[in-house]
């Protein structure tokens, strides 16, 4: 199983940017997939998460109203729109995934021990 994070780079706050995450080796469409991120001296923190179906989406009150996460099956892969960022979102962003159908999907989310694959993590960094 891989999932590949791609997208971060430097933006200035108030900005917008879409990160992306490419999975391989699973049945696409049976598998939740969540982006979480984590600052330097920070834990872990989860960010938002889309289950297998699409139908249900979930965010941290932190991101919420700015961030929106969606899934495009065709092309195995999950998107993070992010806008209005501030420097506060500065961190290194992971996405992960859990079987939805037989497994915990984003019933544990935010907590990250509920996802079983991770892919490396895209740094995102919001400065002037």
């Amino acid at each position: 199983v891989q999932l590949q994070a791609s997208g971060g780079g430097l933006v200035q706050p108030g900005g917008s940017l879409t990160l992306s995450c490419a999975v391989s080796g699973v049945t696409f469409d049976e598998y939740a997939i969540a982006w979480f991120r984590q600052a330097p001296g920070k834990e872990r923190e989860g960010v938002s998460c889309i289950s297998h179906s699409g139908m249900s989406t979930y965010y941290a009150n932190s991101v919420k109203g700015r961030f929106t996460i969606s899934r495009d099956d065709a092309k195995n892969s999950v998107y993070l729109q992010m806008n209005s960022v501030e420097p506060e979102d500065t961190a290194t962003y992971f996405c992960a995934s859990d079987d939805g159908v037989l497994g915990r999907g984003c019933s544990k989310f935010p907590e990250h021990y509920g996802m079983e694959y991770w892919g490396k993590g895209t740094q995102v960094t919001v400065s002037s």
